[in-house]
């Protein structure tokens, strides 16, 4: 009987410890209204400002979010970054505080966390879970660089999307997404809302490189490989040039075969995308390829891709 008492309280004061948790951080969440029929959450990141899941946000006025003590306030979308699913809001409100950070690069797989959510019409929401999968960064299919890959054991609540994934101690390690993977919820950490935040403040959008040219893998012949001392039996045959584009600029033909970007192989069109990061933007990037049996080093300077609707 003795250990049936001491279960109940350990499971008493956890119940007890997880709602003062969810308690502490709910002033940090907010819903928000951005589509049809159905709200999102979001975090009181910093001062001023909401992160939300850009997934979410499907009109960019009237959009207004839900605070904690029932009270609808007006916000302004300030940026939308689609390949990272984060989108930043502004909003001049009183009754929100900035969310308590924490490192997710503390986690460990089976740590108990919770995602926490605001409904516009239900109100606060939690799901508790553990870390199913911890990784190193990763790119989602659309070429966004996520700094750390958090996968959950967990169900997120209908509109959750974009509301914190706390620890034990109600330190938000990040934002909660469905839409970066087929399989399981995933958390965007951090340091990766931090980056993307401080950009899309400064211009609304993320700057992304691009060299005008339309590429696909091809084989390399063994006998040329090894007469060129190529690391790689593939490259990236150029199919396409944009007309005055970066590529062009830089002398790279139809039919040339790109075998590296600033030495590094290159055998698929992912791997360019850490040579087309925002920084990269307006920087010279040498260009090894292949034309006419002969190595030909290039210089090409990352253009800017221009922004499409969301």
């Amino acid at each position: 009987m003795e250990t049936l008492t001491e279960a109940t309280n350990l499971l008493e004061s956890l119940s007890n410890d997880l709602t003062q948790v969810i308690e502490s951080v709910s002033r940090s969440v907010v819903a928000v209204n951005a589509r049809r029929h159905l709200s999102s959450s979001g975090v009181y990141w910093r001062d001023g400002i909401v992160v939300t899941a850009a997934h979410t946000i499907r009109r960019a006025e009237a959009i207004s979010v839900i605070v904690s003590g029932g009270a609808t306030m007006t916000a302004a979308l300030a940026g939308v970054d689609p390949s990272t699913d984060v989108a930043v809001l502004k909003i001049d409100s009183e009754d929100l505080a900035v969310a308590n950070p924490g490192d997710p690069r503390d986690l460990r797989v089976g740590q108990l966390v919770v995602a926490v959510g605001r409904g516009a019409l239900r109100g606060l929401n939690a799901a508790l879970g553990v870390i199913g999968v911890l990784s190193a960064s990763w790119r989602t299919l659309r070429g966004g660089l996520i700094d750390q890959f958090i996968g959950l054991d967990l169900v997120l609540h209908s509109g959750a999307a974009g509301g914190p994934l706390i620890d034990a101690h109600g330190r938000v390690l990040g934002i909660n997404t469905p839409a970066l993977s087929r399989n399981i919820a995933l958390t965007i950490p951090s340091s990766t809302i931090d980056r993307i935040v401080t950009r899309l403040l400064e211009k609304g959008h993320l700057d992304r490189g691009y060299l005008g040219l339309g590429m696909q893998p091809i084989p390399i012949p063994e006998p040329l490989k090894r007469s060129l001392n190529l690391p790689s039996d593939s490259g990236l045959i150029v199919v396409t040039v944009d007309l005055d584009g970066p590529g062009a600029r830089a002398g790279l033909l139809f039919g040339d075969i790109i075998v590296s970007l600033e030495g590094t192989t290159v055998v698929s069109i992912r791997d360019l995308q850490p040579f087309l990061e925002p920084e990269s933007v307006g920087k010279p990037v040498a260009v090894s390829i292949i034309r006419g049996g002969q190595l030909v080093e290039l210089n090409v300077t990352v253009g800017e891709r221009k922004q499409r609707d969301r």
